[in-house]
This record gives C-alpha cells, sequence and structure tokens, in this order.
C-alpha cells in the first residue's frame, strides 16, 4: 500500500518513527514533510497529503500535529478524503470499518508514541465492513457536490 505521510513541527518526530515502521512493514512511504522542529505551517502539509491520497483510491495518508485537530479540519476539506482524527485504538478501528477513513490524523501530544504506532498498524489493515455503512460513506460524499 502506498501511504502518504506528514507532519508539522510537533509531529515531525512522531512522523519519522511512523515512517521508519510503515517501511518495515512493506508500505511505500512518501514523506510530504516537515523535517525539522523549524515552526511550519500545518495546512501545507496536511493538504498535500489529503491531494496525493484523493488522488489514487488504494492511497492511505498520515498526518499528524501537536493534537491533530487542524490537520484533520484541513485535510477534510479535499474532495473524495475523510480524514479522522483518533486518539485511541477504538476510534482508530471504527473509522476504518464504519467511515472508510483513508486520512489518520494523529496528534503527537494525544498518546505515547508506542500507542500511536500500535494506533497507525492497526488501522492500515482494519478493512471497511461496508452494508449499511457504504450507505453512510456515499452520503458524505454526496455532500461534496453543490
Amino acid at each position: 500500500m502506498r501511504v502518504t505521510i506528514g507532519a508539522d513541527h510537533r509531529g515531525w518526530e512522531l512522523k519519522g518513527r511512523i515512517a521508519r515502521l510503515l517501511e518495515r512493514l512493506g508500505h511505500d512511504v512518501e514523506d510530504v514533510g516537515t523535517d525539522s522542529a523549524e515552526s511550519a505551517d500545518y495546512p501545507d502539509y496536511a493538504l498535500a497529503v489529503a491531494r496525493r491520497t484523493a488522488a489514487e483510491p488504494a492511497n492511505r495518508g498520515l498526518l499528524i500535529c501537536s493534537n491533530g485537530v487542524g490537520m484533520c479540519m484541513t485535510a477534510n476539506k479535499v474532495k473524495g478524503v475523510r480524514a479522522a482524527l483518533c486518539v485511541n485504538m477504538a476510534m482508530a478501528l471504527q473509522s476504518r470499518r464504519h467511515n472508510d477513513a483513508n486520512v489518520l490524523c494523529l496528534g503527537a501530544d494525544n498518546q505515547p508514541p508506542e500507542e500511536a504506532l500500535a494506533m497507525v498498524e492497526a488501522w492500515l489493515g482494519e478493512p471497511f465492513e461496508g452494508g449499511r455503512h457504504a450507505r453512510r460513506v456515499r452520503k458524505i460524499a454526496q455532500a461534496e457536490s453543490p
């Protein structure tokens, strides 16, 4: 699976750990930055990840900032993106099962790094259940159209 990952200055350290995990798991990782603790604007990275994820339905995206809120808000502005801010394993799994989330947003300050890594691995492996949830996801997509 191709996974595009991005973070601002508050999430760049966790982003590096997640990118290494993804590579060990055999995923094709595209890192769009940032690469330091120097102040960076989260919308730039959120949009880069969201646009790449929306362009190829099989792709997934990961975004990390301090709390995940700004990244999630920005990513969800891109048509075709269903970004979910998850702070625990249950939310991560359900975002895939019920919402077919294609972008996972994490806050580096929301959980210990080991928990974030476990959430990423589980989220990437979790399938969408379809059924009644597919009807609801279609309604989300319909809301994107004028």
